[in-house]
């Protein structure tokens, strides 16, 4: 088990603006050696290049393109291979991009039954690099409107699908994980919204939300959870539909199974079945 106080540092570097020299300088005094702090690293960071862990046999696979704010939006697509029309789940990443790992979570969520859709919010920018620190950096130079619209207008491309029936769901990790609270407060259209350690929306626009919401939480992410309560609060006072479970012992990104330091087996496979059974109930 890391000590806790790495995974924090680490969780402060990916989210907040501490530079890589200063992380580096402050993980080995944390970790003991360089040589220590090098090992520990490997174990933090997510395997971009991670091999596919769930099959495209039985799916029908594509990569697509739909109008964003002012460019191009490309999408990974995936579904049951028979042609016939899915309710759709639009998977949203972390704040590293489309990478394989949210590709294969996509699939998990086709062979499910669903017309699963991953847009890269890097589009604009070039699409996702394969150095997750340099994916890190261009998610700061995104405009704040600009991919919200990205992200509100792949409802508009689905809507033109005849894969689709017109019912919407989503599901969002770390960075995707606010987008799906985000999303749930603009797009009316919106059946289902599941977040997996997101920050909240603002209180005065959760009056907004038709959508019924499943939020899932890791019980050592300090930064996130520091709005949890509050969204519950004004949740249940607007008489929200929700569901919000914590799961005790777990760190951020408990569901990425390429992070060797912070996946949980356990939670990620209650949470993840958690999410489907909401899907199947909402969808």
């Amino acid at each position: 088990m890391l000590d806790q106080r790495i995974i924090n540092l680490y969780d402060e570097y990916t989210h907040k603006p501490l530079n890589r020299k200063d992380f580096i300088v402050r993980l080995v005094q944390l970790a003991g050696s360089m040589t220590a702090a090098m090992s520990v690293l490997a174990l933090l960071e997510a395997g971009c290049a991670m091999p596919a862990k769930t099959p495209t046999d039985e799916l029908f696979t594509e990569t697509i393109g739909y109008p964003g704010a002012s460019s191009e939006m490309k999408a990974y697509v995936a579904r049951p291979k028979a042609m016939t029309k899915y309710a759709a789940v639009v998977v949203i990443h972390e704040n590293r991009g489309l990478t394989p790992h949210i590709e294969d979570v996509t699939r998990r969520a086709a062979r499910a039954g669903y017309l699963a859709i991953a847009p890269n919010a890097l589009s604009p920018l070039g699409g996702t690099p394969a150095n997750e620190d340099d994916a890190r950096q261009l998610f700061t130079k995104l405009n704040p409107d600009e991919f919200l619209k990205n992200f509100t207008s792949v409802f508009d491309y689905l809507a033109t699908r005849p894969d689709c029936n017109g019912h919407f769901g989503c599901v969002g990790f770390c960075w995707g994980g606010a987008m799906s609270n985000r999303l749930a407060v603009h797009v009316p259209s919106l059946r289902a919204a599941v977040s997996f350690y997101g920050t909240q929306p603002d209180a005065a626009a959760v009056p907004n939300i038709k959508a019924a919401v499943q939020l899932h939480y890791a019980s050592l992410d300090e930064r996130v959870n520091a709005g949890m309560a509050a969204y519950e609060a004004t949740l249940k006072a607007n008489g929200g539909r929700y569901e919000q479970y914590v799961y005790e012992g777990v760190n951020h990104a408990f569901h990425n199974d390429t992070s060797t330091a912070r996946y949980n087996e356990a939670a990620a496979k209650l949470a993840w079945g958690r999410t489907l059974a909401f899907f199947e109930q909402y969808l």
